[in-house]
């Protein structure tokens, strides 16, 4: 008892267990969900699926961790998203050969750099102009989407260099490449924040940015880069989306992106009203999102009950969150054993 009380107080207990309660549902109610085949050399089935799903989502989660560590939001990732999968669509293009317009790493770069530029417009009106960063990044939510419309023409422009597809479609030791990209930019991400004082500093902004600056903290600084990271990652994103399906829709592409990004980050702990952030509960909080989605899709549930079962799942999730019901469950299996120990005594 002693134990699960311990466990039952840590943040990243219940995201996992909402994760292993899915799985378990799946288990018993979806044929052949666990099945996983090799084919064409990879591994195939649907929990492979999620995996490679989940990675667009979990490279906006990472950025958000971030932002949303400062008391902060980004609700513009969606549109981020969109603009660099058009401009990399753009540049690289390619005819029926598959000869690219543009080199495609020149082509890529660009992209990633359009994206962090729109990320560090948002750190300025959020940092320096001293906007609300709802009302910054919602600016951005509507201007990007109009962007990357402006950015394709308005129309869905497709790709035909192969080389570029390895991003959303390749496959490296039988998982998904896409796996291995944001591994590499989580584990860079955990060691800038964990292993030097950013970490900490990004805390303190969020927690109470006056006495961060008191205390030598050039808040308005940490601010702007990680809305500015946010945008990076976000670029990043979309390159994985773009090249997933070879093709830029700049009115479809990271639809919706941004609201399953923020309940990733939420769900895998970290807390809206800033402070300590936790990336590795993000990731499971992105899994959790895209095997819920997947789920739902399983069972033809229609698309209007579908939001209505997504959002009880992230209330549930969220409510055993909660500091109070976490300390109170704690204290009853604490009693639990207490009076166990009586018994036995």
């Amino acid at each position: 008892m002693a134990f699960l009380r311990n466990l039952s107080r840590k943040k990243i207990f219940w995201p996992l267990a909402a994760l292993v309660l899915l799985m378990c549902f799946n288990l018993f109610f979806t044929p052949n969900f666990f099945r996983v085949e090799i084919k064409e050399g990879h591994l195939y089935g649907n929990v492979i699926d999620i995996l490679k799903n989940s990675a667009p989502i979990m490279f906006l989660a990472i950025g958000l961790t971030l932002v949303i560590a400062t008391k902060g939001v980004d609700i513009s990732v969606g549109s981020v998203v969109a603009i660099s999968a058009g401009v990399v669509a753009m540049l690289i293009g390619g005819d029926l050969k598959g000869v690219p317009k543009n080199p495609i790493l020149l082509s890529m770069a660009a992209a990633v750099l359009v994206a962090t530029l729109a990320g560090m417009w948002n750190g300025l009106l959020v940092s320096r102009v001293g906007m609300q960063p709802v009302i910054a990044t919602l600016i951005l939510l509507v201007a990007g989407r109009g962007i990357a419309m402006v950015t394709t023409n308005a129309m869905v422009v497709w790709l035909y260099a192969k080389p570029f597809a390895l991003l959303g479609q390749g496959y490296l030791l039988g998982l998904p490449f896409s796996l291995y990209m944001v591994a590499f930019l989580l584990l860079a991400t955990m060691l800038v924040t964990r292993r030097t004082a950013l970490g900490l500093f990004i805390e303190a902004v969020g927690i109470n940015p006056t006495a961060a600056r008191f205390a030598g903290i050039n808040a308005r600084n940490i601010v702007f880069w990680v809305y500015a990271f946010s945008g990076f990652c976000a670029g990043i994103s979309g390159l994985v989306v773009c090249s997933t399906v070879m093709s830029a829709d700049g009115n479809n592409a990271g639809d919706g992106y941004e609201m399953n990004a923020i309940l990733a980050v939420v769900l895998g702990g970290t807390s809206m009203s800033g402070g300590k952030f936790y990336l590795m509960g993000s990731m499971v909080g992105a899994l959790i999102v895209q095997t819920l989605t997947t789920t739902i899709y399983a069972f033809n549930v229609p698309p209007e009950i579908a939001f209505l079962v997504k959002a009880v799942v992230v209330w549930v999730v969220s409510l055993l969150q909660s500091p109070d019901l976490r300390s109170g469950m704690a204290g009853f299996l604490g009693r639990r054993s207490e009076g166990g120990k009586e018994a036995a005594a």
